[in-house]
């Protein structure tokens, strides 16, 4: 059957300035015949791998009938993760090893389910070596990001504006039903820190996780603008990605079901709206910021320290 398939060759990029920051994706797709096509797209706040696996997934969804794909990408994160990593995620019910959550699920799952369409074969190609389609892709991604930049107002290149910066921790102890949170807060002069620390009765993490942010937003003055970086990927694509569909479906999910929380994701949404929030998800490497945050939250929910 594959043999019958139309074949399509396709190029991929995506980045950000800075990283979490604006962010572009472009593609090319080079039909059997020659003809080309040119895709691109943008997000105001997202990361360098989320444009990748954007660029792939917007390119393959462009594909009207399943075809032999042969895509070609300068990113180790998306070729390994669609040849390797992939399989063991989907058998362990989308999780890591341990039951660790997978950074950028629901792109994943896209891709995953975009996947079964197509017979490809996924080709890694060396970034910035003189690949002309990979030089192609690249520009387009970089323009895509710059367009989205000047139309929303920000300095040439996207560089971030200072800021109040803000790292979260949250702490619920194996069956507990009250769980502790800190935060340290550093003014955008970059000379002065605090650090908050509370403690609430919750159902469960990702309830914590909300109750936290909403508190340290509380606390700043209304019209500042913010960085907050947590590690917690349900706070994160939460706010950035989920809410706003929620909304718009009268709090309900995709498939109809009430939203988990909700009382709590419309408070952080009102404190949310008082401020310019920038939402930064940390990854194998947190913010500085953060250091001995998890101790401070691990005593707040023992109510060891004030």
């Amino acid at each position: 059957m594959s043999g019958e398939m139309p074949h399509v060759t396709i190029y991929t990029d995506g980045g950000c300035a800075p990283n979490p920051g604006p962010g572009g994706w472009g593609a090319l797709l080079i039909a059997a015949n020659g003809v080309k096509r040119d895709l691109s797209g943008a997000e105001l706040q997202t990361t360098n791998n989320r444009m990748e696996l954007t660029a792939a997934l917007e390119v393959l969804r462009k594909l009207k009938q399943p075809c032999q794909v042969t895509l070609h990408t300068d990113s180790e994160y998306l070729k390994r993760g669609i040849t390797e990593w992939l399989p063991d995620w989907a058998a362990r019910g989308w999780k890591r090893k341990r039951n660790r959550p997978i950074e950028n699920e629901d792109l994943w799952r896209a891709l995953h389910a975009e996947t079964q369409r197509h017979a490809i074969t996924w080709q890694w190609v060396r970034g910035h070596a003189a690949d002309p389609h990979n030089e192609h892709v690249h520009r387009l991604a970089t323009a895509a990001r710059e367009r989205l930049v000047a139309r929303q107002g920000s300095p040439p290149g996207g560089a971030p504006q200072p800021a109040w910066e803000i790292a979260l921790r949250v702490s619920l102890p194996r069956g507990a039903r009250i769980g502790g949170w800190a935060a340290r807060v550093r003014d955008p002069s970059g000379e002065s820190e605090r650090t908050l620390t509370g403690r609430s009765p919750v159902a469960s993490a990702n309830q914590l996780w909300l109750i936290a942010a909403r508190a340290v937003l509380k606390s700043l003055p209304a019209g500042t603008a913010v960085r907050l970086h947590a590690p917690d990927s349900y706070l994160i694509q939460g706010v950035t990605r989920w809410v706003a569909g929620w909304q718009a479906r009268g709090w309900e999910t995709r498939d109809g079901s009430a939203v988990k929380h909700r009382a709590d994701w419309e408070a952080l949404a009102a404190a949310a709206d008082r401020l310019s929030v920038q939402w930064v998800q940390e990854g194998s490497e947190p913010s500085p910021l953060a250091e001995g945050l998890a101790a401070f939250a691990a005593d707040a929910a023992r109510e060891q320290r004030s």
